[in-house]
């Protein structure tokens, strides 16, 4: 039984497709070029052209290739204004939603892994799902004791469409990169791939889960919805009402922005210290903001609000929370130690042996990076994540050089990822954000007892 549109073979062919239609556009852009139209005209419009094509056909596939267009969708601060605008649309759409599958197909998941009698388990379901997104999609419903939940049914073959899917994106990787300016893909695709496993697995994901719920129970700023029932295929959780961050984003107002912006940061960081756990997946879909101190009451004040987590399909696991070599190089950084810097990338690993470098040159590469820690508070925009991208994907300046140079140790690369997916969704949002605030409360190493924090 497999209704991940559709046959391996269609899946294939759909992302075969996709390689030949970027050689088609670039025919195209030659021949635009030849008449004499400006390259900087042509090449937006081929990227906007090959964009609106691939995440068209990302969405439509689900599995792997939504999987990874919702890992791209965080990046699309990235993006030119002009390129990014006509297909925000469906960038946000891959973070919420896509074509659910039938009635019957779900109903048959249900059966299987609950039993014929499952519909016993619950007072009302609802056929219509609430949300469908790449392994599976989620169905609200109230549970037999009345509590409101979350049904999430895995999808049949989402397993196989997952490594297929991946492993045909990693083929024509190259071609992708100019989509996102100074961002490798082919070590997101891999690192999607080597976490198929855990992805699939609703009994890992049920564990973090409840893990996070725990810790946060009647946490003033987030909340994490409790495990209801697991098995395979099929998850309950506790059904959480918010206004999804995608909408923060798109309408929100500015205390909305500033609010979901501080308390994302904030999960990001006291997450891992916290339970030992690090959320994997942060685009806006698994994220909700919550009216509220949750005690029942409603409260407008946005000061107040909460932010609900949902998804941990996910999770890097740091059971010493997030490594004390990122604060210790992170102060180092802001305290203008260039020295010290480099001998410390250089011990963990980030500098390789064979490889000599200009520890000056390190810390000017470093410090445009970090500048949201240098001061008190920080707003993140579009146009800061634009500069920044087009500073390391130059290949004509010398911080695309260096970043080409510098090596990212294993261990680092999933902490790498979230870390720059937060920023993206922060740029997306426009939060004038206290980083520093978290990074002092939740950050090995930042502070040292000996030194005090780097002075805005």
């Amino acid at each position: 039984m497999s209704d991940l549109p559709r046959k391996a073979v269609t899946r294939t062919a759909k992302l075969a497709a996709l390689p030949l239609g970027f050689a088609g556009r670039a025919t195209w852009g030659l021949g635009k070029r030849i008449v004499g139209e400006s390259a900087e005209i042509v090449g937006r419009e081929l990227q906007q052209r090959t964009a609106e094509q691939l995440f068209k056909v990302l969405g439509e596939l689900k599995g792997g290739a939504m999987k990874f267009g919702q890992a791209l969708s965080v990046f699309e601060s990235a993006l030119p204004e002009e390129v990014a605008g006509p297909y925000r649309a469906a960038l946000t759409k891959l973070q919420e939603a896509a074509p659910p599958l039938p009635t019957r197909t779900v109903h048959a998941v249900l059966r299987e892994r609950l039993g014929d009698d499952w519909r016993q388990l619950f007072l009302e379901f609802e056929d219509k799902p609430s949300a469908a997104a790449s392994i599976g999609q989620v169905h609200r419903a109230v549970w037999h004791d009345g509590r409101q939940v979350a049904v999430k049914v895995q999808y049949p073959g989402a397993g196989d469409a997952l490594l297929s899917d991946l492993n045909q994106l990693s083929r024509f990787a190259r071609l992708l990169g100019p989509l996102i300016p100074g961002m490798d893909i082919k070590p997101l695709i891999t690192e999607l791939r080597d976490r198929v496993s855990e992805e699939l697995d609703y009994g890992l994901e049920a564990q973090a889960q409840r893990v996070h719920a725990e810790e946060f129970a009647g946490d003033p700023d987030v909340m994490v919805p409790q495990v209801v029932h697991q098995c395979d295929q099929v998850l309950v959780t506790e059904w959480v009402e918010g206004i999804p961050l995608s909408e923060v984003i798109d309408s929100g107002t500015q205390d909305q922005r500033d609010r979901a912006g501080q308390l994302l940061a904030r999960f990001l960081f006291s997450g891992p210290a916290r339970t030992g756990l690090l959320h994997a997946d942060p685009h806006p879909g698994n994220f909700r903001l919550l009216p509220g101190r949750g005690d029942g009451t409603r409260d407008d004040d946005t000061e107040d609000w909460r932010l609900g987590v949902l998804d941990f399909g996910t999770v890097d696991r740091l059971p010493g929370g997030l490594p004390d070599t990122i604060g210790h190089s992170l102060r180092l950084t802001l305290e203008g130690d260039a020295g010290a810097v480099y001998g410390h990338l250089c011990a963990e690993g980030f500098v390789k042996d064979s490889i000599e470098l200009d520890p000056d040159a390190v810390l000017d590469y470093l410090l445009p990076i970090i500048e949201p820690a240098r001061v008190e508070e920080f707003t993140f925009t579009r146009g800061w994540m634009r500069g920044q991208a087009t500073r390391v994907a130059d290949p004509r300046s010398p911080a695309h050089q260096l970043g080409k140079r510098l090596n990212l140790p294993p261990s680092y690369l999933l902490i790498h990822r979230v870390t720059l997916s937060t920023i993206g969704v922060l740029c997306q949002l426009g939060a004038t954000v206290r980083l520093r605030d978290e990074l002092q409360e939740w950050l090995p190493g930042f502070l040292d007892e000996e030194q005090p924090a780097a002075q805005a």
